[in-house]
């Protein structure tokens, strides 16, 4: 049973998602905006923001956390650009807007950005 048991597969075993997780987040921050179906995008909106709160406490601890998952570029910018600008929100970093389904399987559709 799957009682408690929280976040989707999206159809793919577990390196395949972190991958698609860690993908995903690395273009929401350098591009500030990414479409992609729904699903994915409420999966990466809660990575995202953990990754941000984690970046607004700029040390030594959370540079070498976030550099396990994300390259040096995306570092660079999500600690110089991205966490100054939320320093004094408490969350709730990024807004995902529903588009409708997609012409060709249907399927539904989002854009999410950070605010």
């Amino acid at each position: 049973m799957r009682h408690l048991k929280r976040g989707r597969k999206l159809k793919r075993n577990s390196k395949q998602r972190k991958a698609l997780l860690k993908n995903l987040v690395r273009d929401l921050i350098l591009k500030n905006r990414i479409k992609t179906t729904e699903a994915k995008a409420k999966e990466a909106r809660s990575f995202a923001e953990k990754i941000i709160t984690r970046a607004k406490t700029d040390n030594v601890a959370s540079r070498r956390l976030i550099k396990k998952i994300m390259d040096e570029t995306t570092l660079k910018h999500l600690f110089e650009k991205i966490a100054p600008r939320y320093k004094n929100r408490q969350g709730g970093y990024s807004r995902i807007v529903k588009l409708g389904r997609r012409m060709g399987d249907g399927a539904k559709e989002a854009i999410i950005e950070l605010i």
